[in-house]
């Protein structure tokens, strides 16, 4: 997804050719994806018909926690991101170690959670294979072209958010098109359902919900590849969540609509259902290709940065060397593929898709609360910034103080269990995050130190 300029300096620079415009598109293909793909049916098992309030709940929740991203990644266009700004904002090493290891697990889980959709009804809809054994071939065939190579850039997330988007379209049209011929049913998309207490519901149903609508927070790693991050960045980012917001809310409210709550429930493949009722509008298996093709995409977005993660981690002297070790033919980090690959199996292995979705978003939700913290110690330094970027003379983005301060009490309530989170999401979130903290206790014990690896060194193919 990078390049590097051609200069001859020591150290080459990522070359500054993303503008706004297609800034906004990656962040809307960022966010669109499996999340409305596959969990519409999981979110109307929590609220019932209302499927869209959990939807514009989490909008609230993401617009707020994109006031801290937006602050940050123009007072450090870098592409680190959130360990970035915990390391600038509390200098703890340990700290940091831990909230880029958050965000690497979220990117295994949410990959995870995107195999055991591709293995459900939208498949079942082409060939008729059992669930796990579908996710544990898409998570192989995934480490297959991660380990081969994957040459990822803007551009091609640009044809493959056109795919995402297209299927989405039809939704709407399909909607639209019932919506005045008179057909299904309005009122059954405003009706709250639930069989305990409605805020306990629509609070778990918004933590389910956020799953959807992450992704805006990856947009801040193209800040170095960015022609005028201060400038460009907040209205990309603010622009890219309220498009991909209105088009969520839109096919939330149409999904409700058409499709009775008990089938939607039901599914892993809610929009397929859609699509089903509408009769010979759009040809059910060409809807499922599609679907297929925005699952994957989820996931192999996901897979490619994990592994990579773990290989810039392994040669900063984070975690153990051996675990960046690069193939000499194919140039790929075959450990670090090895590695989060064997994660994914076991947590499609283990967990359903709602259970996986929230565990990814329970780990990002705990990072959230770490960045608008962030936002609030960082102000106390004002000086406390990169230099200007050449070109963008902008000083930058300045959130509302209330929108940090309400972005960290609700992500650490949403992330409570106050949502009615069940007790084996904690458990799996606790569990990865002590991977890490094996690995770090590790590699101090062998003697690892945290350094910057030598300028000489390759990039990574792919």
């Amino acid at each position: 997804m990078v390049a590097t300029s051609s200069g001859t300096t020591s150290t080459p620079q990522l070359k500054r050719s993303v503008g706004r415009r297609m800034l906004l598109v990656f962040v809307v293909g960022d966010i669109l994806g499996a999340g409305i793909y596959a969990l519409t049916g999981k979110v109307a098992a929590e609220v019932g018909g209302a499927v869209w309030v959990p939807f514009l709940l989490a909008f609230g929740l993401a617009a707020l926690t994109a006031t801290a991203y937006a602050e940050l990644v123009t007072r450090y266009p870098r592409a680190a991101g959130a360990a970035v700004y915990a390391q600038r904002a509390f200098g703890r090493p340990f700290v940091t170690f831990l909230v880029a290891f958050a965000v690497l697990m979220s990117g295994i889980t949410s990959a995870s959670a995107a195999a055991r959709a591709f293995g459900g009804d939208y498949l079942a809809e082409l060939v008729t294979v059992p669930t796990l054994v579908a996710a544990w071939a898409f998570v192989l065939l995934i480490a297959v072209v991660n380990a081969v190579g994957v040459s990822e850039s803007v551009r091609v997330n640009l044809v493959l958010t056109a795919v995402e988007v297209t299927g989405l379209l039809v939704i709407l049209v399909i909607g639209a098109r019932a919506f005045l011929a008179g057909e299904g049913d309005p009122g059954r998309a405003m009706t709250l359902s639930t069989d305990g207490p409605v805020w306990m519901a629509v609070l778990g149903g918004t933590a389910l919900a956020f799953y959807a609508l992450l992704g805006f927070e990856d947009s801040v790693n193209l800040a170095e590849e960015c022609r005028h991050p201060r400038s460009d960045f907040p209205r990309a980012l603010f622009g890219g969540i309220v498009i991909a917001g209105v088009i969520y809310l839109a096919v939330a409210f149409t999904t409700s609509m058409l499709v009775d709550t008990a089938t939607l429930a039901e599914s892993t493949g809610p929009l397929l259902e859609v699509v089903r009722v509408a009769g010979l509008v759009f040809p059910p298996w060409l809807f499922a290709l599609i679907a297929l093709v925005a699952v994957s995409n989820t996931a192999l977005i996901n897979m490619i940065m994990a592994s990579r993660v773990v290989y810039g981690m392994s040669r900063e002297g984070i975690v153990p060397r051996w675990l960046g070790l690069v193939d000499r033919r194919r140039q790929t980090p075959w450990v670090a593929i090895a590695f989060t690959t064997a994660i994914a199996l076991t947590l499609v292995s283990t967990g359903d898709l709602s259970g996986l979705a929230d565990t990814t978003v329970l780990l990002l939700l705990l990072v959230f609360a770490v960045v608008n913290v962030s936002v609030l110690v960082l102000r106390r330094r004002p000086d406390d910034r990169d230099g200007t970027v050449e070109g963008d003379a902008h000083r930058g983005f300045r959130a509302p103080t209330w929108a940090p301060v309400l972005g960290a009490v609700v992500s650490l309530v949403l992330a409570s269990p106050l949502t009615g989170r069940s007790a084996d999401v904690y458990a799996r979130a606790g569990l990865l995050l002590g991977i890490g903290v094996v690995l770090y206790v590790l590699n101090r014990v062998l003697g690892g130190t945290h350094r910057p690896a030598p300028a000489s060194t390759d990039p990574v193919g792919g």
